[in-house]
């Protein structure tokens, strides 16, 4: 040790550039960091006894939390594989800041400056608390040394700059989707920082032998470890836990996790703290409260109950009060638990039933959250523990369930209503030797509006010489189910649809509905692998230069949730788009998309509270001046259709699908009943 000491030492006494070194040291240009000349052995104890107090401070506040983590159930079915893309993610969205930055621009760089500058600012920090032991090791001679605290210094003035303009945003301009409850804590921490930079940087302007220097330092030390123990029970305990949060979250985008089916095992979903998994927990306590998945949920947005953020930090709160031990249900029935306070009903109000059941489950708040929170599993969690074990009760949940229990489709309809429809179509049955299944789903077989949306691609695929069929029966994937929470109907429905697949030898599946898209290729996973399926969009994308080019009209399209954000998918339906006209953008678009209002089985559960979210996205698509909107989803047609038609007006732009955009330039189009 005391040979590497000796050999640091020579290196960094020693400058590279003797020169030039020499010369601004002469000419007083390049001012240098100061740091007391010495140390007493009573401020050395005291120093010891402060980091040893701090350090304590934080075990004993952070102990609790992680020991919720840890003695969290097992998440079933977990896998570090594949680990290289868990270490992309953790490069891009850690170390990059890229979703931050991305998201929120302005703020994304604040944030990002100050992440970057405390690592930065890492060996600065332990060189200071080792010169207050006399075991400094950056020399303030010598290229080295100098470099790196100079280099140090700039990340200083952007973290000062960053921290105070985060600290306005949050305290004065206050954006309504960073809560109405301010953090004391948070402003305290934030001050902290900025007491840390200035102090630092005012190092560069005193002597190394006055009084001054040893204030600073004493200052800077002191922060330091004020703010060491402040992080666990606050908002910033994201700094210690979400690079791990990160690095750990589920490969898929709102991943619906698997039931522990152990003999002994009792597994309803997230019913009370014993239901909560680790990932679970430890996603909670990494929330930072940036408001961003508020900003940009629906339900939120348009005045109801739901906010994603306090679902994750109610969470939060009921690990900490009742611990991941514990029976007491997450859910609360009432909004004002303390109405009626009862062991089901505790005083505290953590969750309302009522919130989790209004999630369009269009994935916006985790496809924000720059700290890998996956909202969507904990709120279909919840669901589960819900509706599995009949503590959910509504009208319309039962009615669609039944519906799909006893007819099979989510409409209620009967399946010779879906006969009628094939046999007036002329639409062959598979037999195994078309090339695809075309997948018809609840909307397609049953809805008029999906009917003409299968007519018109049925259409598009023959003028392609495309070989396709039908299944001569189909029953619902299952999806309202699934996001609803009702694994017993959803994995009826699965085992089923995987069943007539392989009966029909299917190899090749193509679907209008991207909700029938996701569930078949991920969430039927839990009972098979379901044959290859894609959206319609990139089958007509694809064979783009085959399809007619038409020009002139200006067509808006809508990203629809479950093919963008669920499955990365926006410029093929773009490219079907730009063949049938011109494209026009809505002011949300692509991965900032708003969601119809459809999604979640909240097509089937009646009307909704506050202002409707296929309204407000409709308004949005209106306000582009277009003549046609264009939708890739059949759920998201009819909420428009219904939207557009509530609104009135003569002016209100065509509605078509891009199956349908495609079809009316081909010969012989004709209207189907």
């Amino acid at each position: 040790m005391k040979v590497f000491m000796a050999a640091m030492s020579m290196i960094q006494s020693k400058p590279l550039l003797p020169c030039c070194n020499s010369f601004l040291q002469q000419q007083n240009y390049w001012p240098r960091l100061a740091e007391p000349l010495g140390f007493s052995v009573v401020e050395m104890i005291l120093l010891a006894a402060l980091v040893v107090a701090s350090l304590g401070m934080f075990a004993y506040r952070l102990w609790p939390i992680a020991r919720n983590v840890l003695h969290a159930k097992k998440d079933v079915g977990f896998k570090f594989a594949p680990v290289g893309r868990r270490v992309w993610v953790f490069v891009w969205e850690v170390l990059c800041q890229a979703k931050v930055i991305r998201q929120r621009p302005l703020p994304g760089v604040a944030h990002a400056f100050v992440f970057w500058g405390f690592l930065a600012f890492a060996l600065v920090s332990l060189n200071h608390m080792a010169t207050g032991v006399r075991l400094g090791f950056l020399q303030h001679v010598g290229y080295v040394g100098t470099f790196y605290f100079w280099f140090a210094a700039v990340w200083a003035l952007l973290v000062a700059i960053s921290i105070a303009g985060l600290f306005w945003r949050r305290f004065v301009s206050r954006p309504k989707w960073l809560g109405e409850k301010v953090s004391v804590e948070s402003g305290v921490i934030a001050g902290l920082i900025f007491v840390l930079m200035v102090s630092y940087l005012a190092a560069f302007f005193v002597s190394d032998d006055g009084m001054a220097v040893k204030a600073l330092w004493w200052t800077h030390t002191l922060a330091l470890l004020v703010f060491l123990p402040l992080i666990p029970h606050t908002k910033h305990l994201h700094l210690v836990l979400s690079p791990l949060t990160v690095f750990l979250k589920r490969e898929q985008f709102a991943e619906i996790p698997k039931l522990d089916e152990a003999e002994d095992a009792e597994d309803f979903g997230l019913l009370a703290g014993k239901d909560v998994t680790q990932i679970v927990a430890l996603q909670a306590y990494s929330c930072v409260e940036c408001g961003r998945c508020t900003e940009h949920c629906p339900a939120a947005t348009t005045g109801k109950v739901l906010n994603p953020k306090e679902i994750v930090l109610g969470v939060r709160t009921y690990l900490n009060e009742f611990g991941v031990k514990s029976d007491v249900p997450l859910l609360n029935e009432m909004r004002d638990a303390k109405a009626n306070p009862s062991p089901d009903n505790p005083a505290a109000n953590y969750l309302s039933m009522e919130a989790a059941f209004e999630c369009t489950t269009c994935g916006a708040c985790e496809f924000q959250c720059p700290v890998g929170v996956q909202h969507l599993p904990m709120i279909v969690g919840m669901r589960r523990g819900a509706v599995n074990t009949g503590a959910w009760e509504d009208k319309y949940g039962t009615k669609l369930f039944l519906a799909l229990e006893k007819q099979g489709n989510a409409l209620g309809m009967s399946s010779m209503e879906r006969d009628k429809f094939i046999e007036k179509q002329a639409f062959p049955i598979f037999d195994g030797s078309q090339e695809y299944c075309l997948w018809l789903g609840c909307m397609g077989g049953y809805d008029p509006k999906g009917r003409e949306i299968i007519a018109d691609f049925a259409r598009v695929m023959r003028h392609l010489g495309t070989s396709f069929g039908v299944l001569r029966k189909e029953k619902c994937t299952g999806d309202p189910a699934r996001r609803l929470g009702n694994d017993l109907v959803f994995g009826s429905l699965a085992e089923q649809g995987l069943k007539a697949f392989e009966q029909a030898k299917v190899k090749k599946i193509v679907a209008i509905c991207p909700h029938c898209v996701r569930t078949i290729a991920t969430d039927w996973r839990e009972y098979g692998v379901a044959p290859e399926i894609e959206h319609h969009s990139e089958f007509m994308a694809r064979f783009a230069d085959k399809l007619p080019k038409q020009s002139g009209e200006t067509i808006a399209y809508h990203d629809p949730c479950y093919l963008g954000r669920y499955r990365d998918v926006y410029d093929e339906p773009r490219a079907v788009v730009k063949n049938a006209g011109e494209l026009v953008e809505a002011e949300r678009n692509r991965e900032r998309s708003f969601c119809c209002g459809a999604g979640g089985g909240l097509a089937f559960l009646g009307e909704e509270t506050g202002e409707r979210v296929s309204h407000v996205r409709a308004q949005e698509l209106i306000a582009t001046g277009a003549k046609t909107i264009g939708t890739a989803c059949p759920f998201c047609n009819t909420m428009f259709k219904d939207a557009l038609g509530a609104m009135g007006g003569e002016r209100s732009p065509q509605l078509l699908d891009i199956a349908q955009l495609t079809a009316r330039a081909l010969p012989e189009t004709r209207a189907v009943e």
